[in-house]
């Protein structure tokens, strides 16, 4: 597909996907449906121009293409005349969701499944993201990721499990889901892995952003969703100083503080600051949003402070014991305690995160400091293997090249 139209309308794939499913009960229906849809779009839009309403003319083009296979199905006879009535139906009521795009988040993210499950399943169908920029965020092999998202949709489909957009008392019980997909769009272009992308995808955390800020609208007494836009506001913040003119990642030690945007920051960092004065104990993304909140406020590198840093992942860990966690909190440790400490931490997460690049990225820079040139060579050209982001990977090369 032309990528220029794919980027375009991207959520109007998601809207377009989850209309059908909803509509129809059958997820190969409607991303079959929906991928003709997009496919006829590439092979017309060109030629004859875009229509003056893109969504309609899609959602027109895709329900008669699930129709049409429908009627092909002689076992689906209920469904077609299910189909037939599609037309005169009216459009879902916004209910308590204002947005389409969070209503659909939501509908999708229905508690009957598992949250790995549910999450996977929703950055296919709302987020647009590819199986394997999935499999990535969940760091899987894409096979393992395919095998999950097919399960997933076999199971709304034998459980019976109703696309309907969920009531203010379901909220609650979905919002969990709802943030870890949030959050996972946000990170896929706070550092893109398909080939062939921008490094940074300003598209995705954009859009996280914005639906994040809605959702707190939503539910404004919720820590987490709180602590889940402040942890985005202060990382976008550095975006414009993460990737140098000739495409190379630089790192928070070298980035240009005065490129960060400083309204982004104090926003951030005043919702860090509401969180902490309510004295309830803070959950994962509060967490996160306090270790950037730190960062954010050092004038330069050498005045963060390592020590509370380290302290909130003492605390994360209680929450979230997960190797990336230790990853993270090794990488803290490295600036108080020296590299040497760290990199015993850092081995010891070997069998769990060898598929990672950011692992071996990470040994490969604590090698260097301890002046075992070899040993680190390696490790970079692990980390180059497995890097997914250009900018990673120039950064990357780069400091192999420098290695004596």
């Amino acid at each position: 597909m032309n990528d220029a139209l794919t980027r375009a309308h991207r959520h109007e794939w998601a809207r377009v996907v989850a209309f059908l499913a909803r509509r129809f009960g059958d997820l190969d229906i409607a991303e079959e449906a929906a991928a003709e849809a997009f496919a006829a779009a590439v092979e017309k839009w060109p030629a004859d121009g875009i229509p003056p309403n893109p969504g309609a003319w899609l959602t027109t083009t895709a329900q008669r293409k699930a129709i049409d296979r429908i009627r092909r199905e002689s076992k689906r006879d209920h469904k077609q005349r299910e189909a037939h009535a599609v037309y005169a139906e009216p459009p879902a009521s916004p209910d308590v969701i204002p947005d389409e795009r969070l209503r659909l988040i939501f509908t999708c993210c229905h508690p009957a499944l598992a949250m790995e499950a549910r999450v996977a399943l929703t950055l296919r169908m709302v987020g647009g993201l590819t199986v394997p920029e999935i499999a990535r965020a969940f760091l899987v092999q894409e096979t393992a990721m395919g095998q999950r998202i097919t399960r997933a949709k076999a199971k709304i489909k034998a459980a019976r499990i109703p696309y309907r957009v969920p009531s203010e008392d379901d909220l609650p019980a979905r919002v969990s889901g709802v943030l870890a997909v949030l959050f996972l769009v946000f990170n896929e272009g706070y550092l893109a892995t398909g080939p062939g992308t921008d490094p940074i995808r300003h598209d995705l955390t954009a859009s996280a952003i914005e639906l994040t800020r809605m959702l707190l609208a939503l539910m404004p007494d919720d820590g987490e969703v709180a602590g889940l836009l402040a942890l985005m506001l202060l990382t976008e913040a550095r975006r414009t100083a993460r990737v140098s003119a000739t495409g190379e990642l630089v790192t928070l030690a070298s980035q240009d503080r005065s490129a960060w945007d400083r309204t982004l920051i104090l926003e951030g960092q005043r919702l860090v600051r509401a969180r902490i004065a309510t004295g309830v104990p803070p959950g994962r993304y509060q967490i996160l949003a306090a270790v950037n909140a730190v960062h954010t406020s050092a004038l330069d590198a050498r005045a963060t402070n390592w020590s509370q840093i380290v302290a909130l992942y003492d605390q994360l860990v209680r929450l979230d014991a997960s190797p990336v966690v230790a990853l993270n909190r090794a990488i803290a440790v490295a600036e108080l305690d020296g590299p040497a400490v760290a990199l015993a931490a850092v081995d010891r997460l070997g069998p769990a995160l060898d598929g990672y690049h950011a692992f071996h990225a990470t040994r490969a820079d604590l090698l260097r400091r301890l002046g075992r040139g070899s040993d680190a060579r390696d490790a970079y050209d692990r980390a180059i293997t497995l890097a997914g982001n250009s900018a990673e990977t120039a950064y990357l090369t780069r400091r192999r090249g420098e290695l004596a």
